[in-house]
């Protein structure tokens, strides 16, 4: 076999090698390149910021107590209630069957008028056996009286009879004995008579308790069971046991009450006049005076309860009625004087949020939301005022998405 020698011809470059590794380096950046052009896209396309959805309104310079304030010297405005003073759910004092219903809803009613009755056939049971053990005790007693006669009859005889020395001490001592006796018989046979009676008014309370009285008049404006139905002065357990018979209201005792946040309580003073309006007669403007302020205030709410007394009561005011009440300025004589209605900065109640303990709003900035925070006042249904935070005419979202941040990028709805 013949040996193969190196030689300079085998040290060669070949050109055809050379040129193929060359496109395939080229091949595969142009690979690379494309794959990384290709993931810029993706991430420019798919990492672009969303905007949010977002609803807004705008910052308004409203007059104290809002739009629907009338009164033109009003200082203060607020909301309440019609309520009664006196108020009382009629109940039994013991519990039983109803066996008639003498009220309807809406009648009048006078202090002590019968409203309805209770099944007392056991009661009158029992007077029955009561009055029969009046009569046996008497009997007793009358009784007892006979033989305390016969008893005083033989001692006198016995004495007699002694004093001649017919009869033996003995014979004095035992006829004493049984008058002593029969006294003693006699004093409580007739406290057993004293008992008997006493049971029998105890019957007689008994029986009147069946009988359900108003206790003050009014007007019963619910009527809460039906004859048959069992009453109870307190809940017995279970759906089937009523607690009231009806409910009564004096509707000489109405007023309002309203509450008052406590930043504006100095503005209200006793005897203070108002003026009021009912939700059911927007444009009936009733007189009336403050009587007096509750001395507390309700932590949760921020308010004081002032009571607000009618000049004159009509028969269209009624109870739970909403009303709204005006706080008019008065000179020290008592004159009510025209002052000029403070403004405030309101925003809908829906705009305020709460993060970490500080009230906030965001504001739209160049398509962007802007956290600011806020100091925050009184509020008047759906709208709050602003004290500090905002200008008039500031846009404020209102429905944006929880996860709504400071610089978030927003389109208005």
């Amino acid at each position: 076999m013949t040996e193969h020698k190196p030689s300079l011809h085998d040290l060669r470059i070949d050109e055809t090698a050379r040129s193929g590794g060359r496109v395939r380096v080229f091949l595969w950046l142009a690979l690379v390149l494309l794959v990384v052009a290709a993931g810029v896209s993706a991430w420019a396309w798919f990492g672009r910021e969303a905007a949010f959805p977002v609803r807004t309104a705008e910052v308004v310079d409203a007059p104290v107590g809002g739009a629907g304030s009338t009164a033109g010297g009003a200082v203060l405005d607020a909301s309440g209630y019609v309520t009664a003073r006196r108020r009382a759910t009629v109940s039994s004092k013991v519990t039983g069957k109803v066996r008639e219903m003498l009220v309807e809803e809406g009648m009048a009613v006078r202090a002590g008028q019968v409203l309805a009755r209770l099944d007392d056939s056991t009661l009158k049971a029992y007077l029955a056996v009561a009055e029969a053990e009046l009569a046996a005790a008497r009997r007793n007693v009358t009784e007892t009286e006979v033989r305390l006669r016969e008893a005083g009859l033989t001692l006198k005889r016995t004495r007699a009879l002694a004093a001649d020395g017919v009869a033996q001490q003995a014979d004095l001592d035992a006829a004493q004995a049984s008058v002593d006796a029969l006294e003693a018989r006699l004093l409580a046979a007739r406290e057993q008579v004293v008992v008997a009676e006493r049971q029998i008014d105890v019957r007689h309370t008994e029986l009147d308790d069946m009988v359900i009285r108003a206790p003050f008049p009014g007007v019963a404006i619910s009527k809460d069971a039906q004859p048959g139905e069992m009453v109870s002065p307190v809940s017995a357990g279970g759906g089937f046991t009523r607690t009231g018979i009806c409910t009564i209201v004096d509707m000489t005792s109405l007023e309002i009450e309203v509450d008052v946040n406590e930043s504006y309580i100095n503005r209200v003073v006793p005897s203070q006049k108002v003026e009021a309006t009912l939700d059911a007669y927007p444009d009936w403007r009733i007189p009336g005076h403050v009587i007096t302020m509750v001395p507390t205030a309700d932590r949760q709410k921020a308010t004081v309860l002032v009571r607000i007394a009618f000049e004159k009561l009509d028969p269209r005011i009624l109870p739970d009625m909403g009303a709204k009440v005006s706080f008019l300025s008065q000179t020290p004589s008592g004159t009510t004087v025209a002052a000029p209605p403070r403004r405030r900065l309101v925003v809908p109640r829906s705009a305020v949020r709460t993060e970490n303990g500080q009230d906030v709003v965001f504001l739209v900035r160049d398509g962007r939301a802007v956290r600011r925070a806020v100091s925050l006042g009184p509020s008047d249904g759906d709208r709050v005022e602003v004290r500090s935070g905002l200008a008039s005419g500031d846009r404020v979202i209102v429905d944006g998405p929880k996860e709504l941040a400071d610089g978030r990028k927003v389109a208005i709805q």
